[in-house]
């Protein structure tokens, strides 16, 4: 049967043992603190954060990627400037320029014939078309295909007025054919425009 271990009797037989010969405490207590120096020694050369030149070498890392950054950021917030420049600009460009969806048919219908009236053409049928514009959410194209009737002055005056309109109209297509026995000419018209959704 083992013997079970007894705590107080290993430390009576140490006792002992280091009474027959004092040299064994004074030889433990030498190599405890030797392990100590040998253990602060080794700190000394390595350590925990590591060498002043390695913090040091840390620091300008740190330093420099926080720089990075902050130029970094600087050019976001300039980038994110100039964009909400260009959406102001390109808002203000729409509103001037593009029909708003409700009232498009009835300032076109004004302007059309204010136009063909100021430049003495004479207005027949209009047909209208409209299509959204590929990758915009509130824009389409508005198709006119207008016909007058009018002299070549009459003619030129008229595209003269469009040209001048307040509004961005382009002209897509423009035929003109003699109309026989008359001075005049059948002219057709295709027309288009920029519609964009009114904000409510």
């Amino acid at each position: 049967m083992p013997r079970s271990f007894n705590l107080r009797q290993s430390l009576a037989d140490l006792s002992a043992w280091a009474r027959r010969d004092p040299r064994v405490p004074v030889r433990a207590v030498l190599g405890v603190l030797l392990a100590a120096n040998l253990v602060a020694v080794w700190f000394v050369f390595h350590p925990l954060g590591g060498s002043v030149t390695d913090l040091a070498a840390q620091a300008v890392a740190i330093e420099r990627q926080t720089q990075a950054k902050q130029r970094e950021v600087k050019n976001l917030q300039s980038t994110l400037e100039r964009v909400r420049k260009a959406r102001e600009a390109g808002e203000k460009f729409e509103a001037a320029w593009f029909l708003g969806r409700r009232t498009a048919y009835s300032t076109l219908v004004s302007e059309l014939g204010d136009a063909a009236k100021n430049a003495g053409v004479k207005e027949r049928e209009k047909s209208y078309n409209v299509e959204p514009i590929e990758g915009s959410g509130d824009l389409s194209l508005l198709t006119v295909n207008a016909n007058y009737e009018g002299s070549y002055s009459d003619l030129v005056h008229f595209v003269n007025q469009l040209d001048r309109s307040q509004r961005l109209l382009i002209i897509d297509a423009l035929q003109a054919q003699p109309l026989q026995g008359t001075n005049s000419l059948s002219i057709a018209l295709k027309l288009n425009a920029i519609l964009r959704e009114d904000s409510l």
